[in-house]
């Protein structure tokens, strides 16, 4: 079964850094623009990083200059260095490709601590 497997998340002090890593077991990383997700309880999922299929990079305003989103298409997997930390940046991170067009994955949960 196609799917994605995020990766990487763990419990940070803020101002640590994480690396996330978004496998996908068919091309699809590869193929797509892609996203860098999020979600905290109650809130709805926010696309907080892209990378389009041209090498484009955008992200929301709160992690600009703190996250890098990046690929290796050899490999099918998707990234997002995280910098910086902020306990705001404390949710459960999910990739998928901008449309949000594959079923979605476990995800990877994100805590900062203070």
């Amino acid at each position: 079964q196609v799917r994605l497997t995020e990766s990487g998340g763990g419990l940070v002090q803020a101002g640590g850094s994480l690396r996330l890593s978004c496998a996908h077991s068919g091309s699809a990383v590869n193929t797509n623009s892609m996203g860098w997700y999020r979600q905290v309880p109650g809130k709805q999922r926010e696309l907080v990083a892209v990378v389009t299929r041209s090498g484009s990079k955008h992200y929301v305003d709160s992690v600009k200059g703190r996250f890098t989103i990046s690929r290796d298409n050899a490999k099918s997997t998707l990234y997002l260095q995280m910098n910086s930390l902020k306990l705001d940046d404390a949710a459960r991170y999910y990739c998928n490709t901008l449309g949000r067009t594959l079923s979605w994955g476990q995800g990877t949960q994100v805590t900062v601590s203070s």
